[in-house]
Formats: structure tokens, C-alpha cells, sequence
């Protein structure tokens, strides 16, 4: 549901996520990490082959050679190696978890809502569909966002240079 729901949803990891952690975690659209975070698959340590989600999104993620590495050997990687292969959007000290997460989320809040949930469609089918399919699907999606209330309101805004304010319409 996380991965599919027409809402962007954020992950803001403190601790370990392991396996099914790391599951529901990668399942969200973005993924802030505390300094303190640490991630791994932990399967093999338990005998288990991987769920919620975590064989699909490392494949997805980081390919499927690194997505064995991390299922075969269960290392624990730590938030800033998180980073760099691209499992976190952003790390930020652990005392400022909840407040970096909390501006993120209002930030997006504030934005173009209906769009949102066509971008999340649009970039989950591109894992799946030739470029072609994504052409027709943004050029779909482009009237669609085209007719709302939030694209009129940015476009005024464009032209009169200033910030625009969306209703989520």
C-alpha cells in the first residue's frame, strides 16, 4: 500500500531497519535517515528469502548484483553507505530526525497534491514499462494535471513571479 497509495509517503528511519523494517521503509517514497540509522536484510541470518517488498526495491534500487550482496551476506551498512547507494534521500544528525521529516512532509503538504500522485504513478510504472508506454502514460497524465486548479494557480504565479499557493485541487 505504501508503495502504491496516490499520497507521497516518507520514511524517517532513528534506529535499525532490518528486514521487514527495511521492507516498509523502502516501500515509501522518500526515506530521511538519522546519523544513528542502520540498514540491512538480516535474512540470511534467520533462514528467510526476504519480504515486504525488500527483493523487489533493492533490485529496483540498486540492482540485482548488490541486492544479492546485501540478501546473501546480511552486512549492515550504516546511514551514510545508505546514502550513497541511493537507499536515503537524506541523512541528517539524529537530534533533528523528527523536525528534518516533519519540514519535508510539510513542505510536499504545500504542493501540487493531484500532481504528486501522478508523478508516484508515472515513475512506479517506468520500473516496468518501455519508454514508449511512459510517453503516452505522462502525455495521459499532463492533460489530466493540466485541468486542475493547482496547475492554473502555477502558472499564474509563473507569470507574476511569485510563489504559488496550491489547494490540492
Amino acid at each position: 500500500l505504501l508503495h502504491t497509495m496516490p499520497k507521497v509517503t516518507i520514511a524517517a528511519v532513528n534506529g535499525f531497519a532490518m528486514g521487514a523494517g527495511l521492507g516498509i521503509a523502502l516501500s515509501c517514497d522518500l526515506r530521511v535517515a538519522s546519523d544513528k540509522a542502520k540498514f540491512g536484510t538480516a535474512y540470511a541470518k534467520v533462514g528467510f528469502g526476504g519480504d515486504y517488498g525488500t527483493t523487489w526495491n533493492l533490485a529496483h534500487l540498486l540492482g540485482a548484483a548488490k541486492a544479492k550482496e546485501l540478501f546473501f551476506t546480511a552486512d549492515i551498512i550504516d546511514a551514510a553507505e545508505a546514502h550513497r547507494l541511493g537507499l536515503v534521500n537524506r541523512v541528517v544528525p539524529h537530534e533533528e530526525l523528527a523536525a528534518a521529516a516533519g519540514a519535508l512532509a510539510a513542505q510536499l503538504a504545500h504542493g501540487p497534491l493531484v500532481s504528486f500522485r501522478w508523478m508516484k504513478e508515472n515513475v512506479n510504472l517506468a520500473t516496468t514499462s518501455s519508454f514508449r508506454e511512459i510517453l503516452d502514460r505522462e502525455a495521459l497524465t499532463h492533460i489530466r494535471c493540466g485541468q486542475t486548479e493547482d496547475h492554473k494557480e502555477g502558472a499564474r504565479a509563473f507569470v507574476e513571479k511569485r510563489a504559488p499557493v496550491f489547494q490540492g485541487r
